[in-house]
């Protein structure tokens, strides 16, 4: 299923991307994206000196070479691997007696985290460039924003209005996504990519052996082994998280399709939406409730879970009247009782 989602070459074959040596030029590019006021990792190294020093040209090539033979050799530095992990609380939480009320961010030692920061931009360009990113997705990646999202909801909204249709929407979160990504399967996903060995060698190894210490207000762990996930505030997090999804997204297209659900995917990063476009509200719950199922299972099987707590429904109706739709009783599947939401 994955093939459906590469781009073939003329002669049948996948084409194969080729991974050129840096230049000087996008490290610059990259370089200058960087803030001053990032907080560094664990090296202290803080960006406004590390600008300086790479302002000497055989600095910033002894970097280039670095990165170049991390790629050639598929290997990723041990003193890169070490990372810290700041606890942070979400803001607006009723309570925080629960993990899920605090994000985990990751700071990475500050040479990494550029040369990271150049592959990121590399592999997006090569990905998209091969038609493997999900239409569907619309976070994680360049030119891709929040308010593109809500730009091509709002103009599928308006869409079916004209033909007297409403649209039922179910939003949802993937409960700790970014912890939660399996290495080997994402290195197996990297090789349906196209791209070459080296660069899929380079990954495998970047993703084992890390090591990150826990910070807590004034409490810090000891330094432990994170053999899963990506951790958010990663560089690489963005595009490695939108690969990630990439085959679930094509998976669940073809499955909806092939059951005759018709219903439409916006994704963004980890939040997803399902929407469902109907004259009549009760085979827009209908298909809603279906679809809720297929997508349950396939997450499962990506070793994925739907946290219940941030599941939304909505509904958008040009009528003026009264307007009292039913919730959506997910119970059956072991789901939450949605009530729709009040725009």
């Amino acid at each position: 299923m994955l093939k459906s989602a590469y781009h073939k070459c003329c002669s049948g074959e996948w084409l194969l991307q080729q991974w050129a040596p840096f230049s000087k030029e996008e490290f610059k590019i990259t370089l200058g994206t960087c803030s001053n006021l990032l907080t560094p990792g664990p090296d202290k190294l803080s960006w406004r000196h590390f600008k300086s020093i790479l302002s000497d040209k055989d600095c910033i090539s002894s970097v280039i070479k670095i990165a170049n033979a991390c790629i050639d050799l598929g290997y990723w530095p041990n003193h890169f691997k070490i990372l810290s992990t700041v606890i942070i609380p979400k803001p607006n939480k009723p309570s925080y007696n629960s993990s899920k009320s605090f994000r985990p961010i990751v700071l990475l030692n500050t040479i990494g985290k550029l040369i990271e920061k150049v592959i990121g931009e590399r592999l997006q360009f090569l990905v998209v460039r091969n038609d493997f990113i999900h239409p569907s997705q619309l976070g994680g990646l360049k030119f891709k924003l929040t308010i593109n999202a809500g730009v091509a909801l709002m103009h599928i909204i308006h869409l079916v209005w004209s033909r007297n249709c409403l649209t039922s929407t179910f939003a949802f979160d993937i409960a700790q996504f970014f912890p939660s990504l399996n290495h080997c399967f994402f290195t197996r996903i990297l090789h349906k990519t196209g791209l070459d060995n080296q660069v899929v060698n380079f990954f495998g190894n970047y993703l084992s052996n890390r090591k990150t210490s826990y910070k807590w207000n004034s409490f810090s762990s000891p330094i432990v082994n994170i053999n899963v996930g990506v951790g958010q505030g990663s560089t690489l997090s963005p595009i490695l998280s939108a690969l990630y999804l990439s085959p679930f997204l094509c998976i669940l297209e073809k499955c909806l399709k092939n059951l005759k659900i018709p219903i439409s995917i916006i994704s963004f990063v980890d939040d997803g939406l399902l929407i469902s476009q109907d004259k009549s509200l009760d085979v827009s719950i209908s298909h809603l409730f279906c679809s809720y199922n297929v997508v349950t299972n396939l997450l499962d099987k990506f070793r994925l879970i739907v946290e219940h707590s941030k599941t939304d429904v909505f509904h958008f109706s040009r009528s003026h009247g009264l307007f009292n739709p039913p919730p959506l009783d997910l119970s059956p599947l072991s789901g939450p009782i949605l009530s729709p939401k009040s725009l």
